[in-house]
């Protein structure tokens, strides 16, 4: 069917002006403002290398509580479990046998130191006479070895005096330093003998406490490297070693760093270091579990930010979004090292003075223009604080209900 000319042309004007509206309409439809994002700029800081270790506690000193002498056990004194001062009495022996060997002690004292009296009123007389030129010298000679030998025999009772004494002491066990023993391992009636490896009772120093946590050969290493070529400054003077108890919580009390060991243990690899902490309400026990935060160093222009700004892809590459210098979205890999507090370490990826998003995340993407503001760390998310307002608003409504 063929259009007349007045009927084309009538046409083409309807087209024309629709073409023209769609134009205007374009051309009148506004572009969609930057997202607002909250941004956090990065800056050199100097941070303590602090690890987290595992660990046990043990006692500064145990004494296994031993007989001296052999003999019957009459009575226990202690009250187990509780605190004994060193020279305590613990146990006691049957004195009586020691008793009758320092009375038969003194007795034989007293009968050398006769016999020696005799041996000095011989030499006496023998003195006299040689003076006189009445006696041989041979004789004077004899008298004063017998007068030496006499001497010797009371140096001797007296030492077997002392010893006698000595054992009648020992007839009480007493403990040998202060600190809280354990259960009674024998009980009145036992046989006790000095000469066995029997063990009476346990005393354990715990104030202050041990506590021995390992570390890796290699990372020690690592740290001694960074140190050596001036990465990190060291530690030494604001060391800090605190311990994190088995449920989670920090021990109130700090220690202080006492030695490392010297040598690797050749099955673990891992070298074994020492931390002292006091315990002056006996929370910490023996063998109890702990993780030791101990800083072993300080790190110059570390870079940190907040976890939330880390995002991960599928293969699990840190990544995060940078606002570039023209207002738009840069992705970015970066290498994460240690956690502090809330933040992570970034070892490569980011310089000082970058701002780095932390939230707004959800309308932006690579070269999406942005406007940054700093981010606020005390600040509600954006999600609460509309849920807040919200519920503050609903709340006069249904009071006017």
């Amino acid at each position: 069917m063929r259009m007349n000319r007045p009927t084309l042309a009538a046409a083409l004007a309807t087209v024309i002006l629709l073409s023209g509206c769609q134009k205007q309409e374009e051309q009148a439809a506004p572009a969609f403002p930057p997202s607002a994002v909250a941004v956090f700029t990065t800056a050199s800081e100097t941070l303590p290398i602090t690890n987290e270790l595992p660990g046990r506690i043990t006692a500064t000193r145990v004494a296994e509580v031993r007989p001296r002498v052999s003999g019957i056990v009459v009575e226990r004194v202690f009250q187990q479990g509780t605190k004994v001062k060193e020279g305590d009495v613990l146990y006691r022996i049957d004195p009586a046998p020691f008793q009758v060997q320092v009375e038969k002690a003194e007795a034989t004292l007293r009968r050398a130191e006769a016999v020696r009296l005799q041996a000095e009123q011989k030499a006496a007389r023998q003195e006299a006479l040689k003076k006189a030129n009445v006696v041989a010298a041979q004789q004077f000679d004899d008298a004063s070895a017998l007068l030496a030998a006499a001497a010797a025999d009371v140096a001797i009772a007296q030492a077997g005096l002392a010893a006698a004494k000595l054992d009648l002491q020992y007839a009480n066990v007493t403990a040998p330093i202060s600190g809280q023993i354990g259960r009674a391992l024998i009980t009145e009636g036992a046989l006790v003998s000095a000469n066995s490896s029997e063990n009476l009772a346990t005393i354990q120093q715990l104030d202050p406490l041990y506590a021995d946590f390992t570390q890796s050969a290699t990372d020690l290493i690592r740290l001694r490297k960074a140190l050596e070529d001036g990465k990190m400054l060291s530690g030494e003077q604001v060391a800090e070693v605190q311990l994190i108890l088995d449920d989670g919580t920090p021990y109130e009390h700090k220690g202080k760093l006492l030695f490392s060991e010297a040598a690797v243990d050749a099955t673990t690899g891992q070298v074994t270091l020492r931390g002292e902490f006091p315990n002056p309400d006996g929370d910490l026990l023996p063998g109890m579990y702990v993780r030791v935060l101990v800083q072993q160093g300080v790190e110059k222009d570390a870079i940190t930010v907040p976890q939330q700004a880390v995002q991960r892809n599928n293969a699990g590459q840190s990544q995060v979004y940078v606002v570039t210098a023209d207002k738009k979205v840069e992705f970015r890999n970066v290498t994460l090292g240690r956690t502090v507090g809330t933040r992570w370490q970034v070892t490569t990826g980011l310089k000082p003075g970058e701002k780095v998003i932390v939230e707004g995340f959800q309308k932006i993407g690579p070269g999406a223009p942005v406007e940054p503001t700093d981010w606020d760390p005390n600040a509600k998310p954006a999600a609460e604080a509309a849920q807040t307002t919200a519920a503050a608003e609903e709340k006069p409504a249904e009071a006017t209900k």
